[in-house]
């Protein structure tokens, strides 16, 4: 048996079972390994985007999925989408073919390309080894949660390994939970005791099964309300002291509330700019704790009182065994009537500046929560359009919203949503796009429609680069660079097999309506024309990032 076999066979049982990439020379016998022992491939029309499907894929399955690439360019092509997997700890496996010689025209230094990045490069170095290391890969990618490069040079994907190596294949055991120490649960237990208005705000940390009732049971006990950054978005959907996101996306209320509190507990969250505002949603009293389990990401991004290692779930009920009575802390009626009319931007009224050419991107979010089914998974682009399907577009629980948004890049959205929908496939997939980012990824329309997936695309198109036209604009610069003639985007889709319509008002949504009814044998697309004189109201937090 070869290499490149043994290594397929050795990963598809360690449970590496979906594969996302594009597939050339390189990266062809390793690849169909894979699929010969029982992983399912996605080819995608591009590695970028390949690689972003497979960080969403991982984020919403909570599985180690891999991206398959080819030498040199194969993996130049990944780079943006698999540094954003690595800036936000995505368990993911790269696979890449790799030219040794450096006079190949396919030789570029791919372990410093996976440092530049933020991931972890490793080599199958021997036949002898090469399923050990492909093994050591995907642990580290499970316990450290780190994306890794496992780099597959040429010359030993064609050698043979020894007889009997594929014996010492296998799942790698769980990432255990990291248990809080006991001084830890008594200082959070007197913290939460002496606090009259305290807010949890839950991240990714918090996503894992469990973590969501430990928390509503502790939230319950001291009175706390409710708020998640916007990875965790839907975590405490249903709940009436749920504020939905805090930080940039949040309501006026959700602002007002969160700076009201004395006491902040981030869980499993890095309580960053954009969750807290540059930190203008912490009140000058307030006491701020946060729970991670891992000690380096405490007080990273925040100054905290009190930083404590330790499993979200451990660490919530490691807190209620320790007693205590129940107080009503922030939980008063005159919040919960506040909350029940006023916590969701669709419920504050807005001046609607709709005109018969273009619509109010507002007036459109809130039409499309209408008319599409609840049980949803959002995909959402980067742009000066992001807020509004962010904020306005509801979502059932914690797995119907996939953020990718830790890199900033535009042009990832659509490919986002695929990997989203085949980790969630009995929602309805939707993918929230600006015309930069949806014609800078269109080729996947056609993984889209080749792969069968219900999805509705909404495409807010300004014909610009929305945040930069708002940001520079003002000042009176010029704005040619970032400003394109207007494109029938709802023609090149149909050109890919698609249903689509163009929507300038809001009779224009019937066709929605009746493609939600109807046997949805097509995926949708919506050309949604959207007024373009207003910049969007959290962009000015976001180029204070900058």
């Amino acid at each position: 048996m070869k290499v490149a076999e043994a290594v397929g066979r050795a990963l598809t049982a360690a449970g590496v079972g979906q594969v996302f990439g594009v597939v050339g020379s390189g990266n062809f016998h390793l690849t169909n390994a894979m699929v010969a022992a029982g992983s399912r491939y996605v080819a995608a029309r591009h590695e970028g985007a390949a690689a972003t499907m497979a960080d969403a894929y991982a984020r919403m399955s909570g599985t180690v999925p891999a991206l398959s690439v080819h030498q040199g360019p194969g993996l130049t092509n990944a780079l943006t989408g698999i540094a954003e997997a690595a800036k936000s700890r995505t368990p993911l496996l790269v696979l890449a073919a790799e030219v040794t010689e450096p006079r190949s025209n396919f030789y570029v230094d791919q372990e410093a390309l996976a440092q530049a990045v933020g991931a972890v490069p490793l080599r199958v170095a021997s036949a002898e080894d090469a399923v050990g290391q492909a093994l050591a890969a995907v642990r580290r990618a499970v316990h450290e949660r780190r994306t890794v490069l496992l780099n597959v040079p040429l010359g030993v994907q064609a050698l043979d390994v020894p007889d009997g190596v594929l014996t010492e294949a296998g799942p790698p055991p769980r990432r255990p939970a990291v248990a809080p120490a006991a001084a830890d649960v008594t200082a959070l237990a007197r913290a939460l005791g002496q606090a009259r208005r305290p807010v949890f705000v839950a991240g990714r940390g918090s996503r894992p099964p469990g973590a969501r009732d430990a928390l509503t049971s502790l939230a319950e006990r001291y009175g706390a309300l409710l708020a998640t950054s916007a990875v965790a978005r839907g975590l405490f959907h249903g709940s009436p002291w749920s504020l939905d996101v805090s930080g940039g996306f949040a309501s006026p209320l959700t602002t007002e509330l969160i700076q009201g509190a004395d006491l902040i507990v981030g869980w499993g969250c890095a309580l960053n700019m954009w969750t807290m505002r540059h930190g203008n949603l912490i009140g000058p009293d307030a006491t701020v704790v946060q729970v991670d389990d891992d000690a380096s990401a405490l007080g990273a991004h925040r100054e905290v009182r009190l930083g404590v290692t330790g499993d979200v779930e451990l660490t919530a009920r490691a807190v209620l065994e320790t007693g205590g009575g129940q107080r009503q802390g922030y939980r008063t009626p005159d919040i919960a009537e506040a909350i029940a009319a006023r916590v969701h931007l669709r419920d504050v009224p807005y001046e609607d500046t709709s005109t018969r050419e273009r619509i109010d991107p507002r007036t459109l979010s809130i039409a499309l929560d209408d008319i599409l089914p609840a049980e949803r998974v959002i995909g959402v682009d980067s742009g000066n359009f992001m807020g509004y399907p962010s904020a306005y577009l509801s979502v059932p629980d914690e797995n119907g919203f996939c953020f990718t948004q830790a890199f900033q890049s535009i042009g990832l959205g659509l490919s986002t949503t695929i990997g989203a929908a085949l980790a969630q496939p009995d929602r309805l997939p939707v993918a929230a796009l600006g015309d930069g980012g949806a014609l800078m990824g269109a080729a996947d329309l056609d993984t889209v429609r080749r792969l069968g997936l219900p999805m509705v695309v909404v495409v807010y198109n300004d014909d610009a680069y929305g945040a930069e036209v708002h940001h520079f604009g003002p000042d009176g610069h010029p704005l040619t660079t970032v400003e394109f003639p207007p494109t029938d985007i709802a023609a090149v889709a149909r050109g890919y097999g698609f249903e689509a319509v163009t929507v300038r008002t809001r009779t224009d949504l019937k066709p929605v309506e009746d493609w939600v009814a109807g046997p949805r044998s097509a995926p949708l697309l919506i050309d949604a024309k959207v007024v373009k004189d207003e910049g969007a109201w959290w962009l000015e937090e976001a180029f204070r990032g900058h």
